[in-house]
């Protein structure tokens, strides 16, 4: 499966990443408290978290008005640069695009 291949790499998400999971699964899923909790505290787990700070905060502003982000895709894009990463794979960023010359979005669906 894709998303087992994708997990057993090194993963880093940022909390606004564990934040639009949520959100998505209470909303959309109708996830009760107790399955997502279940299901975050496996998710993180498996994945490296990177917290949100000030400093994500001024570079995710940045990366939205440079490259007209939305706020929160913005603030995902900023904590994976400032985790080092070299790739920020994503249904919602334009695949191939390379940011701040050293970020280049994947999606992980595509074929």
């Amino acid at each position: 499966m894709r998303a087992e291949r994708l997990l057993s790499a090194r993963v880093a998400v940022s909390v606004q990443v564990l934040n639009e999971f949520a959100n998505l699964a209470r909303r959309k899923h109708s996830l009760d408290w107790p399955e997502l909790t279940e299901t975050l505290t496996g998710i993180r787990h498996f994945v490296e978290v990177h917290p949100l700070s000030l400093e994500t905060h001024v570079r995710g502003l940045a990366l939205a008005e440079r490259y007209r982000f939305g706020i929160h895709d913005a603030m995902i894009a900023a904590a994976a640069l400032q985790a080092g990463c070299d790739t920020l794979l994503s249904e919602d960023f334009q695949a191939g695009q390379v940011i701040d010359g050293r970020l280049k979005v994947v999606n992980p669906f595509a074929h």
